[in-house]
């Protein structure tokens, strides 16, 4: 689940990692509607270019994230991580069978 002012996403997707990005796919009835491959130092998305991730943060989380923040939450190796920022109206859940 991807929650935030501009991007909302709940349904299944895939995790993927790379040597060089992390690579995250949603998909909501058998099409995907979100595939973003995340970088060192960019964002990209088939809906727009890349995008360093300072611009990311600004645009679709908070200018105030760290400019790893996103690629260092996909890569957590946990079952469940849950991002909560109340005071930004963003919540990002992955829980992984």
């Amino acid at each position: 689940m991807i929650k935030t002012p501009k991007m909302k996403f709940y349904d299944k997707g895939f995790i993927y990692k790379y040597s060089d990005y992390t690579q995250v796919q949603i998909f909501s009835a058998g099409t995907v509607v979100l595939d973003m491959k995340i970088y060192e130092n960019r964002v990209c998305k088939s809906t727009f270019k890349c995008q360093d991730l300072k611009t990311f943060n600004r645009e679709n989380l908070n200018k105030s994230y760290n400019e790893m923040f996103l690629k260092n939450l996909f890569d957590k190796n946990e079952k469940e991580v849950v991002h909560r920022d109340k005071e930004n109206n963003i919540l990002i859940k992955i829980r992984r069978d």
